[in-house]
């Protein structure tokens, strides 16, 4: 499914495959010979797209640009089934195993490997040639690699990267309050824009 937003239409070129089934949103732009497949969803939320040549997104991944943070696929990279990518910077032969997560402002160096359900966390920057073992935590510039048991070593380095802010604009609440109304109300609102979408 092809949907125009906000007055911007999906670009597909010619030698690429989009299956049925995948939906794009938005200032999209998929590059030669990339294939989407079955289930994925790329949508623009007030930021672009693109696919970088002879990439791969497979089944049921989605990708997220952002106003404050563009999402750019290199070239030659694997986008893995069940795959979250938001408003990052994906350098070219990267490989993005099933179920990796990589949030907003984040950027990842050629060549380098994400592992199935690694994480690399919003801000951070992953060199090139680096590896996330599977279920491990990437997080910070210069990157922490951590397992995910080590939580208070991820929060230590993720605290100061500011999520609420960051991606929502927020403060972090005070003990005892939460995000959760000013998220709801905020993203909400964002997503909201979407009821304005046509299908071409």
């Amino acid at each position: 499914m092809l949907l125009e937003h906000e007055g911007s239409s999906p670009s597909v070129h010619p030698s690429a495959y989009v299956a049925p089934t995948a939906t794009l949103c938005g200032d999209v732009q998929v590059g030669p010979g990339c294939r989407v497949l079955f289930g994925a969803v790329l949508t623009a939320e007030g930021g672009p797209v693109k696919l970088g040549e002879d990439s791969i997104v497979m089944e049921n991944a989605v990708l997220r640009g952002t106003r404050r943070n563009p999402l750019h696929v290199g070239r030659q990279v694997l986008v893995g089934p069940t795959s979250y990518l938001s408003g990052c910077h994906v350098e070219d032969e990267v490989f993005l195993a099933t179920g990796s997560r990589v949030f907003n402002g984040a950027w990842i160096g050629t060549r380098s490997e994400v592992r199935i359900n690694g994480i690399v966390h919003l801000r951070t920057v992953l060199p090139a040639d680096s590896m996330v073992p599977i279920g491990w935590v990437a997080v910070g510039d210069p990157v922490r690699i951590l397992p995910a048991s080590d939580h208070d070593g991820i929060w230590a380095a993720q605290k100061d990267l500011d999520f609420p802010g960051y991606v929502f604009g927020l403060d972090r609440p005070a003990d005892g309050e939460s995000l959760m109304p000013g998220i709801s109300q905020r993203f909400g609102r964002a997503l909201g824009r979407h009821s304005n979408d046509r299908q071409i």
